[in-house]
C-alpha cells in the first residue's frame, strides 16, 4: 500500500490532527502488508503559495512567465507533489480547523495538485476528476462543535475538503474527527479517545478491508 501522509498543525508536539493521522497511518500498516510512507509535515517544510510564475508550470497564465531558476524549482516541485498524490493508495490528511477552514500550509499543497490534465480536466459536459481509485481519510480538529449543530454551515474545512477531491475524482473519503478541543481539557481528552476509537471503523470502510 502506499501512503501519502500530510501533517498541517502549527501546534506541533501539542497538536491533535498529528496524534490522530499518526495513529491512522500506524493502524493502516498494522496489516503486515508491505508499505510505502510518504510524509510531508507542510508546517516544517512549507510550500509556497501559488503566484502566476508558480502556476505556469502547469496550466496557461495570462501573458506567459519566463521562467527563472527558482521558478524552475517551484515547477519541479509541482510535479514531485503531484506525483506523490497520484501514486498514493491512500492519502491521510492531518487537517485542523482554523477561522472555520483549512490551514494556509495545507491549502498551499492542494493549490499545486490540482493540475489541469493530471488531476482533472475540463469537458464539454464540464469537468472530470482523474484522481479516482485512492481513499482520502480527513484527520479533523476544531476548537468548537460543529457537525449536526447550528454552526455547521460554518464548517469550511470539512466539507471544502470533501468538495476538493471529491473534484479531483476521489469518491472514498472517511473523517476521523475530534471537536471541541478549545472547550477544556477534560473535553479534548473525551474527543480525543473518541476519535482514536473511530480509526479502525474508518480505515475500514475507506480500504474495504475484511477485519
Amino acid at each position: 500500500m502506499k501512503i501519502l501522509h500530510l501533517d498541517s498543525s502549527i501546534n506541533h508536539e501539542f497538536s491533535v490532527t498529528r496524534q490522530l493521522s499518526a495513529e491512522v497511518v500506524n493502524a493502516l500498516m498494522h496489516n503486515g502488508e508491505a508499505h510505502q510512507v510518504i510524509y510531508r509535515d507542510l508546517v516544517k517544510d512549507p510550500i509556497s503559495h501559488l503566484t502566476l510564475d508558480i502556476a505556469s508550470g502547469f496550466r496557461p497564465v495570462p501573458g506567459g512567465v519566463a521562467a527563472s531558476p527558482s521558478t524552475v524549482s517551484e515547477h519541479e516541485l509541482s510535479n514531485l507533489l503531484v506525483s506523490e498524490f497520484l501514486a498514493s493508495e491512500v492519502v491521510v490528511i492531518g487537517a485542523p480547523m482554523y477561522n472555520f477552514s483549512v490551514s494556509g500550509q495545507l491549502k498551499a499543497w492542494m493549490d499545486r495538485i490540482a493540475q489541469p490534465g493530471k488531476t482533472f480536466s475540463y469537458t464539454p459536459s464540464g469537468p472530470v476528476g482523474h484522481a479516482g481509485g485512492k481513499a482520502v481519510i480527513i484527520v479533523s480538529a476544531r476548537g468548537g462543535f460543529y457537525a449536526g449543530t447550528p454552526l455547521e454551515d460554518m464548517d469550511n474545512q470539512e466539507r471544502l475538503l470533501r468538495k476538493y477531491f471529491g473534484f479531483l475524482g476521489v469518491t472514498t473519503i472517511g473523517c476521523v474527527r475530534a471537536e471541541g478541543a478549545s472547550k477544556s481539557e477534560e473535553v479534548k481528552r473525551e474527543e480525543i479517545s473518541r476519535a482514536r476509537s473511530s480509526i479502525p471503523a474508518v480505515i475500514k470502510a475507506v480500504t474495504h478491508s475484511e477485519e
